[in-house]
């Protein structure tokens, strides 16, 4: 129990250094790094740094998945805390395209690039200090303790842009606000430090350790042992993350520029969606546990693919509250299926491969998905003008999942 205390305390911290830049990115840095006559220009210059942050992390995967297997799921979670941390604080520190030009947005790209880094190398030694430590009947629901850190994590970083955007002016916001949410970065990091020197190693590990059962080469053996566990674990993450790019990152901005709403109101919506988040998603783990992994990441995967088809014509009429309950169903939606996420996906994998397996699926899954997301529901709606080109896109992203999920090993809840 308090093994997951810690894993969603500062999986959350690390979470939000992410979550931060996906917010920017949609707000400030367009204007901030991209300027250009077109808006809309500028955003899709913006989200090409976002997407950075996700291209980055198979780095982070292959080097600290491996680690995780080699020298244990603990050791690698200090490092990836001070990448993350450090690379969001210094974002906060950089000066703009008024300032340097071009530098600016070199330099922004370069920082993006490592905070990938840390999360690609987080994710899978997160998953497994709170699967690991639970019990098998209710792995789902233990797994899912390092799936709340997105949502916690989100909620965080729109709250102290919220605040600072609602305390300030326009300029005071544009010109230095927005930094303090990056510089708290440095507070979040002490912290989580002081939460994960004083975790253990967890069970599974200390009995291959004492068997010496490690991988000698994991990242070449998931590839030639275990491919199907990885192209199942990597099919069923698209989905999600295609689905948690809508929600989160391009309504704020389909809002704001398409349908003319103040940004508070889509703001308000992924805060009140993160927050029934941090509920739905252990109880999707503990469902996925009584039910099924793959029964309960369908019946998320089937509704994410309907919903846009319901949300997009339901707000353009302009209600702020349809819109905030649009974008709560939507992460209803990702819930079903991020909780039951990380039990899926680390249980395709054999215990001694089991980091670099899950950490290997995850970052390369987020590069089909999460990565390109943003760009693609931004260029495919410059493109044809309409919303039902972003949603047939995600309607293709799900299918990817469910067939993810008929790849998964039989043997696997």
């Amino acid at each position: 129990m308090r093994c997951c205390q810690s894993r969603f305390s500062d999986t959350s911290l690390e979470w939000y250094d992410f979550a931060a830049y996906s917010v920017a990115s949609a707000l400030v840095f367009g204007q901030l790094f991209f300027p250009s006559h077109d808006p809309l220009s500028g955003t899709l210059l913006a989200f090409s740094t976002y997407a950075v942050g996700y291209v980055s992390r198979p780095l982070g995967g292959f080097v600290f998945g491996r680690l995780g297997d080699v020298l244990g799921r603990k050791q690698v979670l200090v490092i990836t805390l001070l990448v993350t941390g450090i690379s969001t604080f210094l974002i906060g520190l950089l000066p703009t395209h008024g300032q340097v030009g071009a530098l600016g947005a070199v330099l922004l790209v370069i920082l993006r690039f490592a905070q990938g880094v840390g999360i690609g190398g987080e994710w899978g030694g997160a998953v497994l200090l709170s699967s690991e430590f639970g019990s098998e009947k209710h792995r789902g629901f233990w797994a899912s303790a390092a799936q709340i850190g997105p949502p916690a994590g989100n909620l965080m970083a729109n709250g102290v842009l919220a605040v600072l955007a609602a305390t300030l002016t326009q300029e005071q916001f544009m010109s230095w606000g927005w930094r303090v949410a990056f510089l708290l970065s440095a507070v979040l990091v002490l912290f989580g430090m002081w939460i994960r020197v004083k975790l253990e190693e967890t069970p599974v590990f200390k009995e291959l350790q004492a068997k010496g059962e490690q991988a000698g080469a994991p990242v070449r053996e998931v590839f030639t042992r275990e491919p199907r566990a990885l192209v199942s674990a990597i099919l069923s993450r698209v989905g999600p993350d295609v689905l948690y790019a809508l929600f989160t990152v391009f309504v704020l901005t389909y809002a704001t520029q398409q349908l003319g709403m103040p940004k508070s109101w889509a703001v308000t919506g992924v805060m009140l969606g993160s927050t029934l988040q941090l509920v739905l998603m252990p109880l999707s783990g503990a469902l996925s546990d009584r039910f099924g992994r793959r029964r309960i990441y369908a019946v998320g995967a089937i509704g994410a693919g309907v919903w846009p088809f319901v949300f997009f014509p339901m707000v353009q009429g302009g209600s702020a509250t349809l819109l905030v309950i649009g974008v709560i169903v939507g992460l209803v939606w990702h819930a079903l299926m991020y909780g039951p996420q990380a039990a899926f996906v680390s249980e395709q994998f054999s215990p001694a491969l089991r980091s670099t397996g899950s950490s290997l699926a995850y970052t390369l899954a987020g590069v089909i998905g999460g990565a390109l997301a943003p760009l693609l529901f931004t260029a495919l709606f410059a493109h044809f003008g309409t919303w039902i080109a972003p949603a047939a896109y995600l309607v293709a992203t799900c299918a990817v999942t469910l067939i993810g999920l008929a790849l998964g090993r039989r043997d696997a809840q």
